[in-house]
């Protein structure tokens, strides 16, 4: 099974994530530092459809300035022109397996898919 992994290494819900996919038997981990290679608008909104969520739900408010800018209050397109023009705006990890996509807060949650 092939699973997708939009990672930042600086982040420990991030690693203990590719951890879990790392360690599952069977498992061909494809890992996009998306800090380096950033999301376009049509991945990030066929990612949150398929999670179930919204840009605002996937919105990361710590560590950025999301919020003085007032992207929480934003409509969904401007929240994803904002999250491919900064990717930091995006909270990780989201993981795709052709069993579905998840935002994985908790790690645990990948297990869902695989």
């Amino acid at each position: 099974m092939k699973a997708t992994i939009w990672h930042n290494p600086a982040c420990g819900t991030s690693r203990k994530t590719l951890a879990i996919l790392e360690e599952t038997p069977g498992v061909d981990v494809e890992v996009i530092q998306y800090l380096k290679m950033p999301y376009s608008a049509d991945k990030l909104r066929q990612l949150f459809r398929d999670a179930g969520l919204s840009a605002r739900d996937a919105l990361r408010l710590h560590g950025t300035d999301a919020e003085e800018r007032g992207l929480p209050d934003a409509d969904e397109e401007a929240i994803i022109a904002a999250m491919v023009a900064n990717p930091a705006y995006v909270n990780r990890p989201f993981v795709e397996t052709d069993k579905g996509v998840r935002f994985c807060r908790p790690q645990d949650v990948v297990r869902e898919i695989l």
